[in-house]
């Protein structure tokens, strides 16, 4: 950040257009622009851009991409068509192949993704400024070549090549990032560094300008390495000529610009150029966490002290060179593993140091000391970044710090397929009538008599095979269905109260009561039903997706004005908190029936069981078991004074017959 000075001195000479037509956005990043700009003229869109470029001269131009009346690359190309020098940055928070090709074909100096990052944007800012530099110097020292040359080789990347674009010179910052010697380059055609992916009419546009029309050529081109790796150079070509203007040689100068472009997009490059791509995500443990308590500011800080540490203790056997800040506290090291000499064993014991290596350092950030931890993701071959992501996820589900994850993309899009098939089928289901409630019998311990039924739902598929809730129902919450499912079960479970003389238990989940439009219902419901509602029992699951306890607490207390009774379900296990019962108030708890299940055998479940028991007794609350699935069961829990049972040993969910 020493280069900020120098930087601003500069840039507050020169004239700066920002187009942008998002009234947030511009008014945000005006407030960054105008700490490095003096003179700025804003345009609100692409067409109002075009106009103030007519009507004045500028510098630099920052634009957005997707803009209404005419888009930034609209705009740019008919800049072009105008003035071909003029140093234009991309700001736009879309970096795709085709948004990242178009700009290379219009030559673009740049490409910064929304939100501005300070730090990028100063180092796109020294590599702009330092080419407009560049320019005027080559426009002075054109007609004193070994002069031009002897500058530039200390600055810039230089080659020249014949009439035939056979290569008749490099320069060693050339053989530097292209990865080739002087020997490898001397007589071959340029094409050796030529990227496929580059579209044709970018070359034939350049052979245009400076065979046939003699002029100098300027455009942003992804070249390829020796390696396959892909880098961009922002270059210059001028056709040299002769006296009687005919072309001697062609002479380009080129600035290396990967290191402004986008990470994640130089990462895709180098991962979709790569045979067999080897790479580890690296991502600092809570970085969220560090980013909200100690704001941007620090966060990247610890960012960029981060980079230069992993570089520093990077596994020196697996001769990883460059290094990919993602954001967000991730960071990817890769190669082709083709390369590797060692086999993959040894890289994951190698990475597995260097992880132990981070754990043990203190990054120091001003007044703040952190002490460091990473997880790691590791993948080879096919899908690595998506194999990446899944597993940075995996870790966080499983609390690990290292995953292998090769596979788990073709895992979760197995998953994700199967989900669609699920989501399909309940709309099916719902539109077609086919979602229904069956009703298990809940038995009082000391009459053996049923007096409630507990309300279950259920798809019937379209070959009528009856489907249980554990294979639909969590799927449905991340759609639209499940309220509607919720809305079918009440109605359900209310109409069948003026049809039995038991009381009905209906489940309800914290996302059922925080529903605005469920809440609404099921007062209606209440409303509707109200000389039966004394026999309805609400059955909560407690769980920690809750968000508005407020709004769960206010719907207990409204329910229990009815004569609503109030049942906390699965009691024993999960998040069950005797404190919590304080602030419910319920009249039943339901004890999870995987103490049940075990009680005979397991003592510890069973010490659980009676002091849920005592508790209740102590409270004047009732006790259900659900999962008695036999007689010695059902025996124990009597004994034990629990007052209802709940399972297949007295009844399976099933349709009523009424």
């Amino acid at each position: 950040m020493n280069k900020i000075v120098p930087v601003i001195k500069y840039t507050s000479k020169l004239k700066l257009l920002y187009v942008e037509d998002n009234k947030t956005v511009r008014e945000t990043t005006l407030l960054v622009l105008n700490k490095f700009f003096a003179d700025i003229v804003v345009a609100v869109d692409g067409k109002d851009g075009l106009e103030k470029f007519k009507q004045s001269s500028f510098d630099v131009i920052i634009t957005d991409i997707n803009m209404p009346k005419l888009s930034g690359l609209d705009m740019i190309n008919e800049i072009r068509s105008i003035d071909k020098d003029i140093s234009i940055l991309i700001l736009s928070a879309y970096y795709d192949a085709e948004y990242f090709i178009n700009s290379i074909q219009l030559s673009v100096d740049g490409y910064l993704i929304k939100p501005i990052n300070i730090y990028q944007f100063i180092s796109v800012l020294e590599k702009v400024t330092t080419e407009i530099k560049l320019k005027q110097e080559a426009d002075k020292n054109l007609n004193f070549l070994h002069q031009y040359e002897e500058l530039t080789n200390y600055s810039s990347i230089v080659s020249k090549t014949d009439t035939k674009g056979i290569i008749t010179y490099a320069n060693d910052a050339f053989c530097k990032l292209s990865g080739y010697t002087k020997d490898e380059l001397i007589g071959k055609n340029h094409n050796i560094i030529r990227h496929p992916d580059n579209p044709s009419h970018i070359y034939k546009n350049m052979w245009k300008t400076i065979k046939n029309d003699k002029k100098i050529w300027q455009g942003l081109i992804r070249n390829m390495a020796k390696d396959g790796s892909s880098y961009y150079v922002k270059t210059t070509i001028k056709p040299i000529l002769d006296e009687e203007n005919n072309i001697i040689e062609y002479i380009a100068l080129r600035s290396d610009v990967t290191d402004i472009m986008n990470p994640k997009k130089q990462l895709e490059d180098f991962i979709e150029s790569t045979s067999n791509p080897l790479a580890i995500m690296v991502k600092i443990d809570a970085f969220e966490d560090i980013a909200k308590l100690y704001g941007n500011n620090i966060s990247r800080k610890i960012e960029d002290e981060f980079t230069k540490t992993f570089m520093e203790q990077r596994p020196k056997e697996c001769e990883f060179d460059k290094i990919y800040p993602l954001g967000d506290g991730k960071y990817v090291f890769a190669k082709n593993k083709d390369d590797c000499k060692i086999t993959i064993d040894e890289i994951i014991a190698n990475i597995k140091e260097f992880q132990q290596n981070i754990n043990l350092l203190k990054i120091a950030i001003e007044d703040f000391e952190y002490d460091v931890s990473v997880v790691i993701s590791l993948a080879y071959g096919s899908n690595v970044l998506e194999n990446l992501n899944y597993g940075l996820a995996k870790l966080k589900e499983s609390k690990k710090d290292f995953i292998v994850s090769n596979g788990l993309y073709l895992k979760e899009q197995e998953i994700a397929k199967k989900n669609v098939e699920t989501i399909l089928m309940v709309k099916s289901a719902i539109k077609d009538d086919r979602i229904v409630s069956y009703y298990q019998p809940i038995i009082n311990n000391k009459t053996q008599e049923i007096e409630k039924y507990e309300s279950l739902v259920r798809l019937i598929d379209e070959d009528g095979k009856v489907i249980s809730p554990f294979f639909f129902l969590d799927i449905a919450k991340k759609g639209k269905y499940y309220s509607q499912i919720t809305r079918i079960v009440l109605k359900n479970s209310f109409e069948v109260l003026s049809k039995i003389d038991k009381e009905v238990s209906i489940n309800l989940s914290a996302l059922d009561i925080e529903m605005d439009s469920i809440r609404e219902y099921i007062f209606v419901l209440l409303d509707k039903y109200k000389k039966d509602v004394s026999r309805v029992v609400f059955e909560l699951l407690e769980d920690e997706s809750v968000k508005d306890f407020k709004t769960i607490k206010t719907f207990i207390n409204d329910v229990k004005e009815y004569g609503v009774q109030i049942a906390i379900d699965d009691f024993g296990a999960g998040y069950s908190n005797f404190e919590r019962l304080l602030d419910y108030q319920p009249d039943i708890l339901k004890i999870d029936g995987c103490l049940i299940r075990d009680i005979q055998t397991d003592k510890y479940s069973l010490s659980i069981v009676e002091t849920i028991i005592a508790f209740a007794r102590k409270q004047n609350l009732k006790v259900l078991a659900e999962f008695v699935e036999n007689k010695e069961i059902f025996e124990l829990l009597k004994e034990l004074g629990i007052d209802y049972s709940q399972g297949y040993y007295f009844g399976k969910p099933e349709a009523l017959e009424l």
